[in-house]
């Protein structure tokens, strides 16, 4: 991530030069141009390459600062403190009309350490309100974005009254202007993008041990709360740096998007940390690069669009946690239940029966309800695994391996029923369902644990519905 930083800041400082170089000899096309026209592949070519010196000053500023939110967003999201974003953007508001009320002048300098001091305020003001009062986060930082704004609003018409007021132009730190970024402010978002890498690099094991567990840290002798509030002021930092960017009101996006998003592809924190920097840096690369393609849409709002298609693909398509993989999994779930549920019947009708035998398909749709087609496909199946073998469809009987299968999950089952009935006082005539709906993701440890509690040996227990049924001796699962 350091590495990353460092080489686009470092293309950052070499920009006037490159520009020099690459300007004199090819027609321009700036991200400032407000023509909406279809982009031609010279100007794909001329964006991608970064080739013209404004559209290089912002994707090179936007994407240091994506790379920064996710980074630090990580840890905001891992501490639920995705709302706290949104309370500290809305909370700078003031600190701009200030700002420029006190100083006269647009001097981003003035205007961001205005928007740095009341941000800090408003977040010193949602913890002063959690730890002094019964008030719960969510509601103080509601009441801290509400009040604070509202002030901010009440300055900004104070600032349009005013002589100056009018070229004052302050209302873009409210939805953001990348493209009117120069080198100065893009080099500003480096500095400040760097110091919260580096930052939060420094500070990853504290970050992480209070995420998981601050009665841990605070026990190992670690300030929570001043670890909490340099988490903040990374945020702050972050925000602040931001405003110009995309403004007070998306840039709470880049904060969480990216560490959402990258929260389904891995349960590695380290892992997260840099997919979230990365999806962040990415976020802000294309989508300036799109708006500089389309002048007339919103740089911040199509970087946060950018973020959001990001996120919708890692939701639907991550290996991990994606929807599309849930779905698999459920999928073939499902379809081993199916397969237990006939070598179970199957062994269960061998049980009654004193032996190995052949069974009947009619005895199989008595027992489990099925029709023949769900009984066919489910005995196809089993065929092709080589778990039984078929003389017809109505004749089926376990192979070797099929029946050490079989009695492997009937003993689980009995074990799961026997104790539901002893420990959990269930009624015998109800626990068979209760027992089908956990019996199939028994774990090793699980069925262990299981046989110490019953103090159960090797055989099957026998079925709590029929005291009769005859108990299948030396059955191994």
């Amino acid at each position: 991530m350091i590495l990353i930083g460092t080489w686009l800041l470092g293309v950052l400082v070499a920009t006037p030069s490159i520009a020099l170089a690459l300007d004199s000899t090819t027609p321009h096309r700036s991200i400032t141009d407000t023509r909406f026209d279809w982009p031609s592949w010279d100007n794909i070519v001329r964006v991608a390459m970064l080739r013209d010196h404004n559209t290089r000053v912002v994707v090179l500023g936007t994407s240091l600062l994506g790379l920064a939110a996710g980074l630090v967003g990580t840890f905001a999201y891992l501490r639920r403190r995705a709302l706290m974003g949104d309370a500290l953007s809305h909370a700078t508001l003031p600190g701009v009309a200030i700002a420029f009320l006190i100083t006269g002048q647009k001097n981003l300098t003035y205007l961001l350490l205005g928007a740095t001091v009341t941000g800090v305020l408003g977040v010193l003001a949602v913890l002063a309100i959690r730890q002094s009062s019964r008030i719960r986060e969510d509601a103080a930082i509601g009441i801290v974005l509400s009040v604070f704004f509202g002030a901010g609003m009440a300055l900004m018409s104070i600032v349009q009254s005013t002589s100056d007021g009018n070229a004052a132009g302050l209302n873009q730190f409210i939805y953001g202007k990348a493209a009117s970024m120069v080198r100065g402010d893009a080099l500003l978002i480096g500095i400040a993008a760097i110091v919260v890498v580096v930052g939060t690099i420094l500070m990853f094991k504290e970050f992480r041990i209070v995420c998981f567990d601050q009665d841990f840290a605070a026990s190992m002798g670690r300030s929570v709360l001043s670890i909490d509030l340099l988490m903040m002021g990374f945020v702050v930092l972050t925000t602040v740096i931001g405003l110009q960017a995309v403004g007070l009101i998306l840039i709470v996006a880049l904060l969480i998007i990216p560490a959402a998003a990258a929260r389904f592809w891995t349960d590695d924190l380290k892992v997260m940390t840099i997919f979230a920097g990365s999806i962040g840096a990415v976020s802000g690369w294309l989508g300036a690069s799109f708006s500089a393609l389309l002048p007339k849409m919103p740089t911040g709002a199509i970087i946060v669009l950018t973020a959001g298609a990001l996120f919708l693909f890692s939701m639907v398509f991550a290996f991990r946690r994606g929807i599309l993989a849930g779905a698999v999994r459920h999928y073939r779930l499902r379809r081993r239940i199916a397969l237990q549920h006939l070598l179970r019947a199957m062994a269960e009708i061998e049980e009654r029966k004193g032996g190995p035998t052949e069974v009947a398909s009619n005895e199989l749709l008595t027992m489990r309800s099925w029709v023949m087609s769900d009984l066919r496909r489910l005995a196809k199946r089993a065929t092709g695994s080589g778990l039984i073998t078929k003389k017809s469809w109505s004749e089926l009987e376990l192979t070797k391996l099929g029946r050490t299968h079989a009695q492997r999950v009937l003993r689980n089952h009995r074990l799961w029923e026997t104790y539901l009935i002893e420990h959990a006082d269930i009624a015998p005539s109800h626990v068979d369902r209760d027992a089908d709906e956990i019996e199939h993701v028994l774990s090793e440890e699980l069925i262990n644990e299981l046989e110490l509690a019953l103090e159960a040996g090797q055989d099957i227990p026998p079925s709590p519905h029929d005291d009769d049924v005859a108990v299948v001796a030396g059955a191994k699962p």
